[in-house]
């Protein structure tokens, strides 16, 4: 037997072990990113994390919970504070300071899950889709932007189910932090904003 032939068996056995796991899978992502190297702009901003999305727990299928709301704090904490110099967090728009000039509301609005048995290969897949409303600090809208993540686990075997799924998430976290820092200055109604404010 080719040792193709055995890792090729092997990938398969993993990927098996972990569809057949089954049960309830209740993941915590306990994850704390580092802080973003990045340029900020001179901009005023507060970001409201509200109850919904500091808890938000996700129901992607029916044995499976994911709670990614500490650690999405976590992550839009410190990717905003690439983006801004001045950056407050709070729990509702009541509680913006003055002198604010911009007002950004995150918000989950659907997570997906793929396993090895729905897609028969050897991984995870989670996609979280976000929204954030980007304002002035009166409430004039800039935008309503939409913006997709996605992470998958990688092509090996992991201890468990729950580890798999919670790894996965973790990725796609990453990588909405990475698409807010590279993407945000180009939604062209913030750039209009920007320039109209003078902060380009």
């Amino acid at each position: 037997m080719s040792i193709s032939s055995v890792k090729t068996g092997l990938i398969a056995a993993a990927s098996l072990a972990l569809a057949a796991c089954g049960g309830t899978a209740n993941v915590m992502v306990e994850q704390q990113f580092p802080n973003v190297v990045f340029e900020p702009r001179d901009i005023r901003a507060a970001i409201i994390f509200d109850d919904a999305f500091r808890t938000y727990k996700a129901t992607p299928v029916e044995d499976v919970s994911i709670d990614i709301g500490t650690a999405q704090v976590d992550l839009w904490s410190k990717a905003f504070r690439g983006l801004f110099n001045e950056v407050t967090t709070h729990q509702d728009r009541t509680q913006v300071p003055e002198g604010t000039e911009l007002v950004i509301t995150p918000s989950v609005l659907e997570v997906q899950l793929s396993t090895p048995s729905d897609s028969y290969l050897n991984v995870y897949e989670v996609w979280i889709k976000f929204n954030l409303d980007i304002e002035t600090a009166d409430g004039e809208a800039i935008d309503s932007w939409f913006m997709p993540a996605y992470g998958k686990t990688p092509d090996s075997f992991m201890t468990s189910r729950t580890e798999a799924i919670e790894e996965a998430a973790i990725v796609a976290l990453r990588d909405a932090g990475a698409k807010l820092i590279l993407d945000f200055y180009r939604i062209p109604s913030v750039y209009s904003w920007m320039e109209q404010e003078q902060k380009l």
